[in-house]
């Protein structure tokens, strides 16, 4: 017979996949803006593309979380988290607003290295934003489940 305390891999293994893909997701949109190169039409829409697929998926994302799963879980197990979670579902609109600001700030094409720098550094804003909310996130998994998911560090 299972322990109600024991973690749930299933669940576990979804949270590390969300993650992981979230990662990767930032990491692309990063690649995009390093190009030192002031960009042509077709490179921003491709950064376009990839930014509103990162605004899609922060917002199914966002909205999993915001319905129940492994956060809601998490409070379960320890009640005291649920400050933390609700400190880090208040932050999801405001994530997706900044980068809303970024996608409607990208011209068709960039006129000078310099906006597409300031592009880049808006988005390396957001990015950080995004990586310490998801560290914030991952602090209250492993403390609701009792796992090391080795995320935090």
């Amino acid at each position: 017979m299972a322990s109600i305390d024991r973690s749930d891999p299933v669940i576990l293994g979804h949270v590390l996949a969300e993650h992981q893909d979230l990662f990767n997701r930032l990491t692309m949109a990063r690649r995009a803006f390093a190009a030192e190169a002031v960009p042509g039409a077709e490179e921003v829409a491709a950064v376009q593309a990839c930014l509103a697929s990162l605004r899609d998926h922060l917002h199914d994302h966002f909205t999993q979380e915001e319905r129940g799963g492994f956060l809601e879980e998490a409070v379960a197990r320890m009640p005291r988290l649920g400050t933390a979670v609700t400190a880090l579902v208040v932050q999801h609109p405001a994530l997706l607003a900044e980068l809303d600001k970024i996608i409607a700030s990208l011209p068709s094409s960039m006129e000078s290295a310099a906006a597409w720098q300031q592009a880049g550094q808006a988005f390396a804003g957001f990015a950080a934003h995004m990586m310490a909310h998801e560290r914030s996130e991952n602090a209250v998994v492993q403390e609701g489940y009792n796992e090391d998911l080795g995320l935090v560090d």
